[in-house]
């Protein structure tokens, strides 16, 4: 990798460790990596990536709860300014303001509408001899739920599906070429979201309706508003976060569950369990890193990082720590408690968990319910291009048949 494509990547926070993970198999797999990492060096300087990485779960916490220190605000000039990207006081401000709107009692009521839109699903392949999770289900669940939220015309899901994958794409490889591909796609999805929003939001403004977008039009507090900015900026995160990693949370799961048949059917045997699936799903987790700037010279174990030095902090091993986890390396689904950061930590804590955690668990209850379903065999499995996420593009099952 040349040093040119080495910080152009870094700056768009690519920060998979390339030289670790290199084949097909390690990127569809990369836990074993994770945990070698993590007991070679818990905290490490990378020279070619020019950033910190973090592997164990204590430190990746203490990063997590610690904004003060491992700011969120980084060099995304082409993207949308988010919430994600924020930090105290208007990180505070906006997410007071928003948050009304995810809690889990404000969530629940959607639970008969999701659990309609995956039957509804399911039975659109019922007379498939297979199907792939991800475009016939997984994909589909979240976009229409969230499009729904946003009020988005049924007309134009896929065309918000595409954009918003489009803007979670990596490069598949360091090529002047294959990166400027990838920066048009993400710099066509921004323009294509924020002229589509900025339309919706004038709409809403002079009709409000039964949406997110009226809701946060209205939402204040001491008197104060949102921005038309800040509302587009927390439309296309929500659409984003949403999808992609709602999508490849239910993926993941079918995809283990046909992995250890064994757990697919005491599950199914027992839906109670379901919620506790979700659960260790989520520590395989859709989103693998999360990247924080130092906003000072700080001491982190023996190491010593300097200030406005990248700090990635990566959940996917944190969630793999035998420190923390008594079977770090085994998919438990009998365990009463699962402190995973797959959700982050503190004031960053995923605003939308509640409603990816119903959604996963409606999706895997339908799907049981169903019947035993295994993996097509002999299919070649391609893991997702964007180099923080963690999941599949295609999968295809079958329901066996009794």
């Amino acid at each position: 990798m040349n040093s040119k494509a080495v910080k152009r990547e870094n700056r768009y926070a690519n920060l998979i460790p390339m030289q670790e993970i290199k084949s097909v198999e390690q990127q569809l797999y990369p836990f074993d990596i994770y945990n070698s990492l993590r007991q070679e060096a818990p905290i490490r300087y990378d020279e070619s990536r020019n950033c910190w990485d973090v592997f164990d779960y204590e430190t990746v916490k203490y990063i997590f709860k610690n904004p003060s220190l491992f700011s969120s605000k980084r060099a995304m000039e082409e993207r949308q300014e988010s919430i994600l990207m924020m930090d105290p006081p208007k990180h505070t401000k906006l997410r007071n303001l928003v948050n009304k709107a995810f809690t889990p009692r404000a969530i629940q009521h959607l639970e008969g509408h999701i659990e309609e839109i995956a039957v509804y699903l399911l039975n659109e392949v019922s007379s498939k001899k297979q199907f792939d999770i991800v475009e016939d289900f997984a994909g589909p669940l979240p976009i229409i739920v969230i499009a729904e939220l946003l009020g988005v015309p049924i007309q134009d899901r896929a065309l918000f599906k595409k954009y918003s994958d489009d803007l979670v794409s990596g490069a598949e490889n360091n090529s002047d070429e294959v990166f400027a591909k990838m920066m048009q796609k993400r710099n066509e999805g921004v323009i294509f979201l924020q002229g589509y929003f900025k339309e919706i939001i004038a709409e809403r403004q002079q009709n409000k309706q039964e949406d997110l977008i009226s809701l946060l039009l209205e939402a204040e507090i001491d008197g104060e508003h949102l921005t038309e900015e800040e509302v587009l900026g927390f439309c296309i995160l929500l659409l984003v976060a949403g999808n992609e990693t709602t999508t490849n949370l239910i993926t993941n799961g079918v995809r283990y569950m046909t992995e250890d048949v064994d757990v697919q059917n005491e599950v199914r045997q027992d839906i109670s369990l379901v919620p506790n699936l979700v659960e260790e799903t989520l520590r395989y987790p859709p989103i693998q890193a999360i990247g924080r700037i130092a906003a000072q010279d700080i001491e982190l174990g023996e190491c010593k990082i300097k200030k406005g030095q990248q700090v990635i902090s990566w959940a996917a091993s944190a969630n793999r720590d035998s420190a923390k986890f008594e079977r770090s390396n085994t998919f438990v689904v009998h365990g009463k408690t699962n402190p995973h950061v797959s959700f982050g930590f503190g004031i960053h804590f995923c605003l939308g968990a509640p409603l990816a955690r119903m959604e996963g668990k409606i999706a895997f209850t339908k799907l049981l319910e169903k019947g035993e379903f295994s993996k097509v065999q002999n299919q070649s499995l391609k893991p997702i291009g964007s180099p923080f996420v963690f999941g599949v593009k295609k999968y295809e099952i079958t329901f066996n048949k009794a």
